[in-house]
């Protein structure tokens, strides 16, 4: 005689009924023996090093002391600030205009700006300085004025410094402007808005999230690169040190004057350029 089946809602119970409850289990977190190693170890050597500069005498940290407010320095360093705002603005004046005419229809506009980043790019900005140091001698008279003593060292550093960074800023703001989606510019003509309000409103506005992070870092090598007009006599803050240690026979303190002031200024820049970034980056993936 056959075995009658078992119900088959019991089996359904038992099957849907959980596991007993265990012990809770336990996070083991990831062994990061290495890594902890390595920080140590970078830790250590900062140290060291730190140690071995600070108490090393042959930095003169006194002299340092001594020189860091002198009123030389203090008077190279405003030079060496001055020149740098002036630079840039000029400079990127220009490149904005040299972007612009890259991105012209006009054929003649996109080949004379093509031209002029492709020379100052592809030339050292001392040769470049040098070359208008001396223009008296190859132009000693332009439209009738005499260009021997013309130009003193601090307009040749002005000039040389602007149209070399004008060749840079062309292509910042060249890529900011490509950065900017073509719907936002068709919109912008649709709504009949002309070239240049369409540019400054609408372009611009949008290009800068894309060309604030290169420009800060044209500041910085801007400031830094200040120093090369050292060679024709301007009296910024590497030659107003060279000239203190050219007198006390004082090299090394007097440098790290000099690199103390540049680290200071260049952490400043670096800060507002975070927060210039966070400003033009709202709305954005990029907002911090």
């Amino acid at each position: 005689m056959p075995t009658p089946l078992a119900p088959l809602a019991p089996l359904a119970k038992e099957a849907a009924a959980p596991p007993p409850a265990g012990p809770p289990l336990r996070i083991v977190p990831a062994r990061r023996t290495g890594q902890r190693a390595a920080a140590g170890a970078m830790i250590v050597l900062l140290a060291l090093g730190l140690v071995s500069v600070v108490r090393n005498e042959a930095f003169q940290w006194d002299v340092v002391a001594r020189y860091f407010t002198s009123a030389s320095v203090l008077r190279g360093l405003g030079l060496t600030l001055w020149l740098t705002a002036l630079v840039m603005v000029l400079g990127f004046a220009l490149g904005t205009l040299l972007a612009v005419f890259r991105l012209s229809a006009n054929p003649v506009l996109r080949a004379v700006s093509w031209g002029y980043v492709w020379f100052f790019r592809s030339t050292p900005i001392l040769v470049q300085l040098l070359f208008w140091f001396n223009i008296g001698m190859l132009y000693p008279r332009i439209l009738g004025v005499s260009t021997v003593n013309l130009l003193g060292p601090v307009a040749v550093a002005v000039i040389g410094l602007t149209l070399h960074e004008a060749a840079y800023a062309a292509e910042v703001v060249r890529g900011g402007i490509l950065s900017v989606d073509r719907g936002q510019i068709e919109a912008a003509e649709s709504l009949g808005l002309g070239r240049w309000r369409r540019l400054s409103r609408i372009v611009l506005s949008q290009a800068m999230r894309a060309i604030v992070p290169p420009a800060g870092n044209m500041l910085i090598g801007t400031l830094k690169g200040t120093s090369i007009v050292s060679v024709i006599a301007v009296q910024d803050l590497l030659y107003s040190t060279q000239l203190v240690y050219h007198r006390t026979y004082e090299v090394v303190p007097l440098l790290l004057v000099a690199t103390l002031w540049y680290v200071a200024v260049t952490s400043v820049l670096s800060v507002g350029q975070y927060y210039v970034e966070r400003h033009y980056a709202r709305g954005t993936a990029g907002a911090r």
